[in-house]
């Protein structure tokens, strides 16, 4: 008969086991990033050899035979294939210091799927909220299909203030808002019906309220609905507040059915007012308005300038799109908002 383990030698057994798996994980962080890094190394190599003859055509026709050679001798993961990766990798992500210091957070698998995006931007997005936010291999492919890149303000601004934002956010690791908030926010899994009040949006919210924080993003934590504010002896009440833990900022949320209108503004800023003064505590920033609309009215946002006022308006969809039409919208949306965006920012220069 077996002898039954003993509280101490359980409790031992635990903490043991802890440190085994422990050890596993530094050990597979460890491989992970000493294999990102020699493949780097290898593009890099590749890409010299390029150059020295000065003809990319010379790679085309050194690559097969040294990837039949290199598999002979070491096996696996050396297609020509993933040879091209590595050419790519080096080329795309050309500082050597900045791929260490993403290699301790990103596995190569990670750089197969940033890649192939078609500019520096996104690619230096993804990257850089890979490591902040340490995003599995699952989650960045979510990011990627559910279009996160061109649902933040980062996407719609002048790509020169894009680029001080994102480096920034590399040397830093300093997030801005533009990095945080998102438009349209996609809320199709509310399964709401074709007409809804304010109310049922709310009520659809807090019963969805984890897989609405995981649409709102990294670092969000609810803190009150219907939240009571007194100001003048009469009682005001902000739909949701939540609180972003990397801005150190309190975020009010009101919920709007119809288009925005230019009244919500004061609406936002009186409440925003009130937080700072009675809830915002001294290592705080000061809180941020998010006004979520079924539709925006790009021209009046553009107008009231909002930014200097701390105040964010997004779309959000509730119906299901196909990801040809979410693709066509986001498009059409992003490049309307860089026009506002850029004339904005030409009128100022």
């Amino acid at each position: 008969m077996a002898k039954e383990v003993q509280p101490v030698e359980h409790e031992l057994f635990v903490d043991i086991g802890l440190m085994i798996e422990q050890a596993r994980q530094s050990v597979s962080h460890a491989v992970n990033a000493s294999l990102t890094l020699l493949y780097w190394n290898i593009g890099n190599r590749i890409n010299k050899e390029i150059l020295n003859h000065q003809r990319a055509a010379y790679g085309q026709q050194i690559l097969p035979t040294l990837s039949a050679k290199l598999e002979a001798q070491y096996g696996g993961g050396y297609s020509q294939r993933n040879l091209k990766r590595m050419v790519d990798f080096a080329g795309k992500f050309s500082d050597p210091e900045q791929v260490a210091a993403l290699s301790k957070n990103l596995s190569w698998s990670h750089f197969i799927l940033i890649l192939p995006l078609k500019n520096d931007l996104q690619r230096e997005f993804y990257a850089q909220m890979c490591r902040l936010e340490n995003w599995s291999v699952r989650t960045l492919q979510k990011k990627l299909d559910g279009m996160l890149f061109e649902r933040t303000a980062i996407s719609k601004k002048p790509e020169e203030l894009a680029k001080q934002e994102l480096l920034a956010l590399q040397e830093e690791d300093r997030l801005t808002p533009d990095l945080v908030f998102r438009d349209p926010y996609i809320l199709d899994f509310l399964n709401l019906r074709d007409t809804y009040s304010e109310k049922d949006l709310e009520k659809a919210i807090l019963r969805e309220l984890e897989r609405f924080i995981l649409e709102l993003g990294n670092g969000f934590t609810f803190v009150e609905r219907q939240k009571r504010l007194v100001i003048d002896g009469e009682d005001f009440y902000l739909d949701l507040l939540f609180y972003h833990r990397r801005l150190k900022r309190l975020v009010a949320v009101e919920l709007k059915i119809g288009k925005f209108k230019a009244a919500y503004k004061g609406q936002m800023e009186l409440y925003l007012r009130w937080l700072e003064k009675h809830d915002r505590q001294t290592d705080e920033d000061p809180p941020v308005g998010l006004i979520l609309c079924a539709e925006g009215n790009r021209e009046q946002i553009e107008l009231l300038q909002l930014d200097a006022a701390n105040i964010k308006v997004a779309e959000y969809i509730t119906q299901y799109l196909p990801p040809d039409l979410l693709k066509q919208k986001l498009h059409q949306f992003t490049k309307s908002s860089k026009q506002l965006l850029e004339h904005r920012h030409d009128k100022k220069h």
